[in-house]
């Protein structure tokens, strides 16, 4: 069971932008904290952002605070990521899930590719 689909991803090139959505199953009945995570082949998956159930207290890893923004729509069940100014180091397979990650069960979803190249 995978409880959350990612969308939005492709490929951009720097300095450009994307909007990742993440739609959570209406089979969850609680409003869960969320996170946007990353992974790029050969390193551990990490949290880029997170926020309160309620849409507040959001957190941003340095690496990109100040240019992406994350935030939510309890009433669409969806989650997004705003992503600007976009850097090459940002290119990963980019996945939502519950923060910490695990609440929501079932397996992490298929991610969405961002790629950022010239």
């Amino acid at each position: 069971q995978v409880p959350v689909v990612e969308s939005g991803g492709g490929l951009v090139q720097p300095g450009g932008s994307l909007r990742l959505s993440c739609v959570i199953s209406k089979t969850i009945e609680r409003t869960f904290d969320m996170g946007w995570y990353r992974q790029v082949p050969g390193n551990e998956r990490e949290l880029v952002a997170a926020l309160a159930w309620n849409g507040e207290n959001p957190y941003y890893r340095n690496a990109v605070r100040g240019r992406f923004t994350i935030s939510r729509d309890n009433a669409k069940n969806t989650v997004y990521l705003e992503m600007n100014n976009l850097k090459i180091e940002d290119t990963a397979v980019y996945y939502c899930n519950s923060y910490p990650a695990g609440s929501l069960g079932g397996d992490w979803g298929q991610g969405t590719q961002v790629t950022v190249s010239s």
